[in-house]
């Protein structure tokens, strides 16, 4: 995974593109020619320049990467210009020296690119070279999905998480061509969860305000032994204020804090005995004004099937959410324990009352918000379920085995 400004493809590299089709001879002095001039070893005093673009014209069968090179000898690059048959112009790295150049991003499967290198010696004299090849076909192709909407704002405890519909074994490359980029800058890491998913998180919670950018460069990326990435595009999220709250289990209260100022105090119930809450840091993930919650879904089949459940928001995978309750009495909030493992406040049926605390947090509340639960009977709840990653030291998090 490339993160952080020194990630970014060098693009002032790369110059516009003259499409050929014939690898044109390269100049070469005689013997005679070359003592005329001095001497001719390409440093400035009148030697050749000779361009070098591997693979040769006419290769098929191409790699995807690792395999295009464009070097000068005697000289100077002094523009590259990769195109493929679709008109799109690949990205790549020039050396300090102008010697070589290479791609900064895979190549597609299937595609033919041409490549047009223009390289200069010490007496601005130029030669140019191109190539035509066609990259390998892909016995198969991986999805990706991920989390996050474009030009989103979020809450500061957000978690990028990408799953992948087969497993992965290249994990390293298919994590690499994932490029997160922040400002302020902040380190960024990805964290496996087994072969088909991936987390990006920072060290601490956002900073308010961060601009997030991720470049998802997956196409052509060979995730298993002939299975290759299909996804090339780019996103951009922004952190929103920040909004932690924390659910004290024995005072069954929840304290919301909006940066760094407890804005209000809630009256809630928690997981009775037997269905106690998750402990721990966990991340508001969807919205719903209204739904079912039916417990055949989590295991409590015939326990209860509630249609209408007002203003929730889930905070776990295996089912915890934050919500409104209508069908306890307003004496239950504060004072006892009493849902299977969720995180009630008092609403009314319908959800159409502002004045509700359920309401109230709903209106107030953001995906990537943090709702973290303490004092619970229960275990801290696991990384993976949900975007609970925060529960994982940093030490621990991209230490993937």
């Amino acid at each position: 995974m490339r993160t952080g400004n020194d990630r970014r493809t060098a693009r002032d590299s790369v110059v516009a593109a003259v499409l050929g089709v014939l690898l044109l001879g390269l100049a070469a002095c005689t013997s005679s020619e070359a003592d005329d001039r001095g001497g001719g070893d390409g440093a400035g005093n009148g030697g050749p320049v000779e361009v070098t673009i591997t693979p040769e014209d006419g290769a098929t069968g191409v790699a995807t990467s690792g395999e295009l090179e464009v070097t000068a000898e005697g000289g100077s690059l002094t523009g590259v210009t990769v195109t493929s048959d679709e008109g799109e112009e690949v990205p790549g790295e020039l050396s300090e020296d102008g010697a070589r150049w290479e791609p900064s991003e895979h190549l597609a499967n299937g595609a033919e690119y041409t490549v047009e290198a223009v390289a200069e010696n010490g007496d601005g004299e130029e030669e140019t070279a191109t190539s035509t090849f066609t990259t390998v076909e892909a016995d198969a192709t991986f999805t990706t999905n991920w989390n996050i909407p474009d030009e989103s704002v979020t809450g500061v405890g957000m978690i990028l998480s990408l799953t992948f519909d087969t497993p992965i074994e290249n994990t390293e490359a298919v994590e690499d061509a994932v490029r997160i980029s922040a400002d302020p800058e902040v380190e960024v890491r990805g964290h496996w969860f087994g072969n088909q998913r991936l987390d990006f998180r920072p060290q601490e919670y956002w900073e308010p305000g961060t601009e997030v950018s991720v470049s998802f460069r997956l196409r052509g990326v060979e995730g298993a032994e002939g299975v290759y990435g299909t996804l090339h595009e780019d996103i951009g999220f922004t952190i929103g204020r920040s909004q932690i709250s924390t659910v004290d289990v024995n005072t069954l209260t929840m304290d919301v804090v909006r940066d760094g100022e407890t804005i209000r105090t809630l009256p809630v119930t928690t997981g009775a005995p037997g269905y106690d809450t998750w402990n721990g840091k966990m991340v508001i993930t969807e919205r719903l004004t209204e739904t079912r919650m039916d417990g055949a879904t989590v295991g409590y089949g015939g326990e209860y099937d509630i249609p209408d459940v007002p203003h929730a928001m889930r905070l776990s995978t295996s089912g915890t959410f934050i919500h409104g309750n209508y069908w306890s009495g307003s004496s239950t909030f504060g004072n006892v324990n009493a849902s299977h493992g969720c995180i009630g406040l008092e609403d009314v049926q319908g959800a159409g009352d502002p004045s509700t605390p359920g309401a109230w947090f709903f209106e107030n509340s953001l995906i990537g918000d943090v709702v973290e639960v303490v004092n619970s009977n229960d275990d801290i709840i696991a990384p993976d379920n949900g975007l609970s990653g925060w529960n994982m030291d940093w030490s621990d998090w991209g230490a993937n085995e």
